[in-house]
């Protein structure tokens, strides 16, 4: 399989979009289809791009394209993808977090609003909120619909950033809600696709609506913070000068705008500061559970009485031009902004924001740990924790399973991203089930993999997909039986086209046919 990954580039597919490639036998026939009754374990963390393809493999009642009926599948998932999908879960949720930024300005009665498009909703709400999906007394939500008429954004860098500027200098003028939060997608989303061009224009969108917002936001008399979640385009190039789509380990810029003259900002700190740091704006006690502290070298004068925060997704902070697409780009109002606001920088990446020492920074994170004011570790780090004391292979969810698979004989299907380090899992994590699997005496072993580019080195996702065949060759157990870009697998935005192409794969079979050799 690894082999046709390679014949694919050079028919021009790469990673990200790469149509299903299906393993097929002598006879011609697909080999390690998803049957009836058969066990499956979903090994992505994070979650939110994980429901809508689970769905479809577990609902009885699924409706949104046509399936094979009812699967009855032994149906185990790494982390909880959604309270109401009805699964086994390997590492549930730890107890939801209390005394969040939303939930405390809820609490003093401040009405809040945020607004994003329909790409970001999940981490302006569930994330920011403390992975909380219900919005807090006095709070609502405004999704501008993500455009569906491109394939990928490169086609459309500026993407809704207009509709959500819009939406957000309405609210300034109709002083509805005190507290507006805004997530501008672009750059981080734009910048997950090799084309520097659309990368460029991204930034350049972003950093035009921005300036109106804070236009609007000076007429009124209303403070502004601008912030970041992670870092993206600023380092654009590996050292080898091959392009790197994926996140960085980046700081990135927090601005004060429109505050008081003699109120100035620490120059470092975390995104764990920036939920401190609103509440003292707005003359609020932060609670001892946030661990961040304001970047406020003093308390104002008066209380905000409104305050609009501003998150441009993916825009890191890097002082050098080399390889930097933010410096390459047109950005007047940022320019103007670091050169005349009190600024700092904040730490986005690795154990800032609850991952693992050295790692880059990602959405998830970046939105939860703005929202929470304290370190939550994440699931990537739990799991490796749990593979390094060897709790992993006693995990009582993965264990059901494969007992289910010998009870029922049938097949284990291990389906999910294969990446080095994606922010939706890990190669490691995959091996460790391989291993346990075995350990475990499970006779059918198939793998379906998943391929995105992010962060990743060009073609990686072939030497990635051989080095699981050479795990399976060393177990002497295993298949890779499908390979599919995560563009198709992994959607968040019920574009049901994309999953029923990812579940005809796994259930039926089709795509691109690989001979099985050996």
């Amino acid at each position: 399989m690894s082999q046709a990954i390679r014949d694919a580039y050079r028919r021009g597919e790469d990673d990200e979009t790469l149509n299903p490639l299906v393993l097929i036998g002598p006879e011609g026939t697909p080999v390690g289809r998803i049957k009836r009754g058969d066990v499956v374990i979903f090994y992505n963390i994070r979650g939110e791009r994980e429901v809508e393809l689970s769905r479809s493999l577990i609902e009885d009642d699924f409706h949104e394209f046509s399936t094979a009926g009812p699967l009855g599948l032994h149906y185990t998932t790494m982390i909880e993808y959604s309270k109401d999908l009805l699964v086994h879960v390997a590492f549930p949720p730890d107890e939801s977090l209390n005394d969040t930024l939303s939930e405390v300005v809820s609490r003093n009665g401040i009405r809040q609003v945020k607004i994003t498009e329909a790409e970001k909703a999940y981490h302006v709400s569930y994330f920011l909120n403390g992975k909380r999906q219900e919005p807090f007394p006095g709070e609502e939500r405004i999704v501008v619909p993500t455009r569906k008429d491109v394939a990928l954004f490169d086609e459309a860098p500026e993407m809704s950033v207009t509709e959500v500027a819009e939406a957000t200098i309405q609210e300034i003028r109709e002083a509805r809600h005190a507290f507006i939060l805004t997530n501008f997608p672009n750059v981080d989303v734009v910048g997950h696709i090799e084309n520097e061009t659309a990368v460029i224009q991204a930034v350049e969108a972003v950093d035009r609506e921005m300036g109106r917002v804070l236009d609007e936001a000076r007429e009124a008399g209303v403070q502004v913070l601008v912030t970041a979640d992670h870092g993206t385009v600023e380092k654009w190039l590996y050292p080898d000068g091959t392009v790197d789509t994926g996140h960085t380990d980046s700081p990135v810029p927090f601005v004060l705008v429109n505050g008081e003259a003699s109120v100035q900002l620490r120059k470092e700190g975390e995104l764990t500061d920036v939920a401190p740091t609103i509440l003292q704006l707005f003359g609020i006690d932060v609670p001892g559970s946030m661990e961040g502290t304001s970047l406020l070298s003093r308390a104002p004068s008066k209380p905000a009485r409104r305050l609009v925060v501003l998150i441009l997704d993916g825009w890191g902070y890097n002082p050098e031009a080399e390889g930097n697409l933010i410096a390459r780009a047109n950005t007047p109002v940022m320019d103007r902004l670091l050169g005349t606001c009190p600024f700092a920088v904040l730490a986005a990446a690795g154990e800032s924001v609850g991952l693992p020492a050295g790692t880059v920074g990602n959405s998830e994170a970046g939105h939860l740990h703005i929202g929470s004011g304290r370190r939550v570790w994440s699931d990537r780090l739990k799991i490796d924790r749990a593979i390094e004391n060897g709790d992993f292979f006693s995990n009582e969810a993965f264990r059901n399973a494969m007992a289910e698979a010998r009870r029922r004989g049938s097949a284990l299907h291990l389906m999910g991203i294969v990446s080095f380090f994606s922010s939706h899992g890990m190669m490691n994590h995959l091996l460790a089930l391989m291993d346990m699997a075995k350990k475990e005496g499970v006779g059918e072993l198939y793998i379906h993999a998943m391929l995105g580019r992010r962060g990743e080195m060009p073609e990686s996702g072939a030497n990635y997909v051989k080095q699981i065949e050479d795990k399976c060759g060393e177990l002497m157990q295993g298949l890779v039986v499908s390979v599919i870009g995560r563009y198709w697998s992994m959607d968040r935005e019920e574009n049901w086209d994309r999953i029923g192409k990812t579940y005809r794969m796994l259930v039926h079979g089709e795509g691109f046919p690989v001979k099985a050799t050996g």
